[in-house]
This record gives C-alpha cells, structure tokens and sequence, in this order.
C-alpha cells in the first residue's frame, strides 16, 4: 500500500483561498445531469386548480417573487416555453379564487419567473401551489403539481423546480 505525504498546510490554505475567489469553496462537485430524475406530483397540489388559466404578466398587485426552473428528466436540458400555473392563498384572495390564479412561460434556458401578492398561511402552512399540465401546453410532458412550503410566513419569495418526463 502507497502513502503520500501529507499535503504542506500552505498549499491547502491557497487552495482554499483559491476556491473563495472564484466561488466554489466548499461546493460539492457539479451534479451529472445524466439520469436526473423527473419530479413526482405532490399530494395536496391540485388542490383549488383552475385548468386553463391565463398567462399574466402578474397576479394581483404583486410583491412577492415565484421563480423557478423545469426541466427534462434524464439529461437536465432547460424546457422553453413550458406553461408554469401558479395560486396561492394571498393578502389579495384565497387560492380558489380565480383571481389568485395565473400561469407564465419558461425562458429560453427553462427560468420562469412570477410576481404575485405576498402569500399568507392557509391551514397553518404558507405555501404556494404550481402546476406543469400538459392538458394546457403543447411541449408534451407529464402533468406535475407542486405545494412548496415557505419556510416562514414573512418570506418574500419561493423558488419551485421541476423535472419532467415525457407522456
């Protein structure tokens, strides 16, 4: 069995150093996108889903920030052009309302991007509720819904990612 001598504690200071500048200190190595798994539906998140809502350019009066990414499962290519449907229970409405329901397009590189009144608790939880339906979206995927939790109720934005598989 080999040994190596142990590495001198400068060379590992300026590796350290090394990765604060450039901003990987710490990070684990990149995730390989190859067999990434698609995201399950999560129970509770059809709840008080409208199908077929509008594509807005924000819901209500705004100022509070719904982003996130989809896309596909098994290599990780972004999904442009994906219809992201987004209600919540807001300052301004109650999930079921429909005018706490909107739906916006991912970007060229799967990012989307939703304003929307600050979302409050609705049976204790503050939460948010997303849906990809491929019922209402032409890029052929499986239906996911999503019931992220915020993790306080003062928070003013929630970040929900998607993975999807193909119908």
């Amino acid at each position: 069995m080999m040994t190596f001598p142990p590495k001198p504690r400068r060379s590992l200071l300026a590796a350290g150093a090394a990765g604060l500048l450039t901003g990987t200190a710490l990070m684990p190595a990149p995730a390989r996108a190859q067999g990434l798994a698609p995201t399950p539906s999560m129970r509770g998140g059809a709840n008080n889903y409208l199908p077929g809502a509008a594509i807005v350019p924000r819901i209500g009066q705004g100022g509070f920030w719904l982003t996130g990414t989809v896309r596909r499962a098994g290599d990780g290519a972004p999904i442009p052009r994906a219809r992201i449907q987004v209600w919540a229970h807001t300052t301004e409405g109650h999930e079921r309302d429909p005018h706490s329901h909107g739906a916006t397009l991912t970007d060229a590189d799967g990012v989307f991007r939703l304003e929307m009144p600050q979302i409050i608790p609705a049976f204790g939880q503050a939460h948010a509720h997303l849906a990809y339906d491929a019922a209402h979206d032409e890029n052929g995927y499986q239906t996911v819904f999503l019931r992220p939790l915020l993790a306080s109720a003062r928070d003013t934005s929630l970040a929900a990612h998607f993975v999807l598989r193909r119908a």
